[in-house]
């Protein structure tokens, strides 16, 4: 269907025929410098036919031309027989310019048409090369990772093996001192930083063996509100002491993955909030259904994380902590992706964070298998 555009070229067309072609048969035949400058006015329309309708445009327009010219020439300079062959000439050159005009107009706006669709196919291949370079940059990457976690696997496995021995030995050391120590006694105090100190330093140790050796996730189904409440009780004490508010809202359902792993991932937010807010707080974690999956998110009213942080805070070793190890979040990435969800992040400065894990629904999961 002819466009807006199209339908005013083509009265602009017939409007100037019509116009040039009344001067004719309305000025006398005695006029004859009038009829030439008349009878070349016709090219124009020819020439617009040609450039705006192409090939198909300028021949009709010639033609159309040629069928309304030819009875003034026959019959109104009929009895001019010397002018005939000069009038015959020039409707055949309106025929060879249209056609000329209308050829090549053509032939442009089909090689223009080639050049555009060359582009747009040269556009699309480096968008495919650069996805793919983006690809097997992302692949490298990965590779390095898994050579340097391989690596750290091994590492970790010999110094659990030497670490852990002598630690034991010096829990049980220090134990044995502080049962013979009155807790009035000043060492007693120095009992208790040593057990502390090993309690920590130990947790370093497992923290290394589980990001570099973890394992594999047991398929089943569990209530994440139920392990929430377990984490919220093992971290009571400690958030008490940071002046934290633990709050459990909205209505969960079962999520497939492994309850124990997960149920680490948890503490590790847990954790991570509670730090987050020495000065106490609250941390709000709530749940929503969105589609197959259930959102679960951790809000606390801690001090943010400056947006130049967000990219790295799951990357091994990268802590804001003096005293941090950075693997915590970066363990808790690999056990929701190991247990086939998602997490995310959300911050702004001196306006708390909020970590979202995205897990399967049991339900949604068992409707996939049937």
């Amino acid at each position: 269907m002819p466009s807006n555009g199209h339908k005013i070229r083509l009265a602009i067309l017939v409007g100037m025929i019509a116009v040039i072609t009344a001067l004719h048969y309305l000025t006398a035949i005695d006029k004859v410098h009038y009829h030439d400058i008349y009878r070349r006015l016709y090219y124009l329309p020819v020439v617009l036919g040609g450039l705006w309708f192409m090939l198909r445009g300028g021949v009709a327009t010639a033609i159309l031309i040629s069928m309304i010219y030819a009875p003034h020439v026959l019959f109104q300079w009929g009895h001019h027989p010397g002018s005939e062959p000069e009038q015959y000439l020039e409707i055949l050159l309106y025929n060879v310019i249209g056609f000329i005009t209308g050829f090549l107009t053509q032939r442009e706006r089909l090689q223009k048409t080639r050049y555009q669709q060359t582009a747009e196919r040269l556009e699309e291949s480096y968008v495919k090369l650069r996805e793919q370079a983006d690809q097997i940059l992302e692949i490298e990457d990965q590779l390095r990772r898994a050579d340097r976690l391989s690596a750290l696997g091994e590492l970790s496995a010999e110094l659990a093996h030497e670490i852990r021995n002598p630690l034991g030995s010096i829990r049980g050391t220090a134990e044995i001192l502080q049962d013979g120590m009155d807790p009035a006694d000043r060492r007693y105090e120095f009992a208790q930083i040593l057990l502390k100190e090993v309690a920590r330093l130990n947790g370093v140790v497992e923290n290394f063996l589980q990001f570099a050796r973890p394992g594999r996730a047991e398929k089943g189904t569990f209530d994440p509100f139920e392990v929430l409440g377990e984490v919220f009780r093992l971290v009571e004490r400690q958030a008490q002491k940071s002046g934290v508010r633990l709050m459990l809202e909205g209505t969960a359902v079962r999520v497939a993955g492994d309850a124990d792993q997960l149920k680490q991932a948890f503490l590790n937010l847990v954790l991570n909030a509670i730090q987050a807010m020495p000065r106490g707080g609250s941390l709000r974690v709530g749940a929503q259904r969105e589609g197959p999956h259930l959102h679960l998110t951790f809000s606390d009213d801690g001090p943010g994380i400056a947006a130049d942080n967000l990219e790295r805070i799951f990357s091994p070793f990268y802590t804001t902590r003096p005293d941090g190890v950075g693997l915590g979040l970066a363990i808790t990435q690999r056990i929701v992706r190991r247990n086939g969800g998602e997490i995310r992040v959300a911050s702004r400065p001196g306006e708390g964070t909020t970590f979202t894990l995205i897990l399967p629904r049991a339900d949604a999961a068992d409707s996939s298998r049937e």
